[in-house]
C-alpha cells in the first residue's frame, strides 16, 4: 500500500454513498485516487433495492472534483487498496469477495458477513484492534441502530463491565433508504392539513396499500416492527441488534432483550437503554466516562429541557446521550436515552473511519 491508497466506493449514489462523498471530502485527505463504482442494471445478482438504474455514467463530486461513476466489473479493483461497500447484501456477497481476491481490504456496509466468526465487525472508538485481524480480506460495519448506541454503551462497559441490555429503538425511515423516505414524504402529503388520525384506521385508509417498505403506515403513527420475521416473533433489526452488540463489546452471551419501533423521522435513530454492570454504578462516574468518551456528547440537563433528539443530532457526527440516571429498583443499572444520525456514524462514518485505520496500518 503506497502513501496515498487508492480508494473504491461501491455504492456511491445510494443514500448512505452520498454521505460517503461528502465524508471523504470533509475528513484529512489520505487517499490518492477515488473510484465510484456502481452496480450495472442488467448484471447479476440483481440488487433488491439500492442505486437508481441510472447511476453508472453519473458525475460525482468528490473532494471539490468531478469523477465518473464506472460500472462495476473484477477488473474495476485491480490497484485499489481498500474497496469501500454499500450495496444490499446479495451484492455484496458476491462482489465483496472478488474484490478482496483482486487485492482490495474490503469495508462493508451490508449484512452479508456481519455474523461471519472469519470478519471482524469493527466500530473503531470500541474496537479498533480487531480491524487488524481479517482472514477473508474483508472488515464490517455494525448495523446502523447498533452503531446509533455503541459507542456510548462501549465507554460505559469499559469501565462498569457490562451484563445485561433491555432496549427499543425508534427508527428513522432512512433507515430503508430512499423508499423510506420517499413514502414517508408521500404519506405525510394525503394526511397535511387534516384531523386523520383521530378516529380507528382513518390513517391506513388514506394511505391505502401505498406502505412502502413499511408493513404499516409511518406518518402519523408508530409502527413496533423493523425488518424481516425471524424465530419466534422476533425481527431481523432486533436480531442485528442483539447479535452485532454481543460481538462487538465481545461479550457471546450477553442477555439482550430488545423491540424495535418505526418512527416517523426522516434521518437519526434514538433508542432507550437499560443497562446492567456487573457493579454498583453511580450517575456522576457515568456522566464522567460519557462526556469525555471520544465520539460522545453528553447534553443532559432536563431542568433545562436539555435532552438529545433527532431534530438535534441529524447532520452530527457523535453519539448523543442524554436523560442519564440510576435505574428504579438496581443500583447496578442505568438507564439512558442516545441519538445517532444513521447515515453518519451510523454507517458512512463509520466505514470511513474503519478504512483510515486499515490505512494507517502501512505507515
Amino acid at each position: 500500500m503506497s502513501d496515498r491508497p487508492t480508494l473504491a466506493v461501491v455504492g456511491a449514489t445510494g443514500a448512505v454513498g452520498t454521505v460517503l462523498l461528502r465524508i471523504l471530502s470533509q475528513r484529512a485527505d489520505i487517499w490518492g485516487d477515488i473510484r465510484l463504482l456502481a452496480i450495472p442494471p442488467d448484471s447479476q445478482p440483481r440488487p433488491s433495492g439500492g442505486e437508481p438504474e441510472r447511476a453508472v455514467g453519473r458525475r460525482l463530486t468528490v473532494r471539490g472534483e468531478e469523477v465518473e461513476v464506472t460500472a462495476l466489473a473484477e477488473d474495476a479493483f485491480d490497484g485499489v487498496d481498500i474497496a469501500l461497500f454499500d450495496v444490499p447484501d446479495e451484492a455484496a456477497a458476491h462482489w465483496a469477495p472478488l474484490a478482496a481476491a483482486r487485492g482490495a481490504v474490503v469495508v462493508d456496509n451490508s449484512g452479508a458477513f456481519r455474523t461471519d466468526p472469519d470478519v471482524p465487525l469493527v466500530v473503531p472508538e470500541v474496537n479498533s484492534h480487531a480491524a487488524r485481524r481479517r482472514p477473508r480480506g474483508i472488515v464490517s460495519s455494525p448495523h446502523c441502530t447498533t452503531l446509533s448506541m455503541i459507542v456510548a454503551l462501549g465507554a460505559l462497559h469499559a469501565e462498569f463491565g457490562l451484563r445485561e441490555l433491555v432496549l427499543s429503538s425508534y427508527q428513522a425511515v432512512s433507515g430503508a433508504g430512499h423508499e423510506g423516505v420517499e413514502t414517508l414524504r408521500r404519506q405525510l402529503s394525503l394526511v397535511a392539513g387534516t384531523d386523520l388520525g383521530t378516529s380507528p384506521g382513518d390513517v391506513r385508509r388514506a394511505v391505502g396499500d401505498d406502505t412502502g417498505p413499511f408493513p404499516e403506515p409511518v406518518a402519523l403513527n408508530v409502527v413496533p416492527w423493523a425488518g424481516s420475521l425471524c424465530d419466534e416473533g422476533w425481527s431481523s433489526e432486533e436480531m442485528k441488534l442483539r447479535d452485532e452488540s454481543r460481538k462487538v463489546l465481545g461479550l457471546p452471551r450477553l442477555p439482550v432483550a430488545v423491540t424495535c419501533v418505526q418512527v416517523p423521522v426522516v434521518t437519526t435513530h434514538s433508542l432507550t437503554v437499560h443497562a446492567r454492570f456487573e457493579g454498583e454504578v453511580t450517575v456522576g462516574k457515568a456522566r464522567e466516562i460519557l462526556a469525555t468518551a471520544p465520539g460522545v456528547v453528553l447534553y443532559d440537563d432536563p431542568a433545562a429541557g436539555e435532552f438529545p433528539t433527532p431534530a438535534d443530532v441529524v447532520g452530527t457526527d457523535p453519539t448523543w446521550v442524554g436523560r442519564v440516571r440510576r435505574a428504579l429498583d438496581d443500583p447496578t443499572a442505568l438507564d439512558f436515552f442516545v441519538c445517532g444520525d444513521n447515515l453518519r456514524k451510523g454507517a458512512a462514518l463509520n466505514i470511513a473511519q474503519i478504512a483510515e485505520l486499515v490505512a494507517a496500518e502501512a505507515l
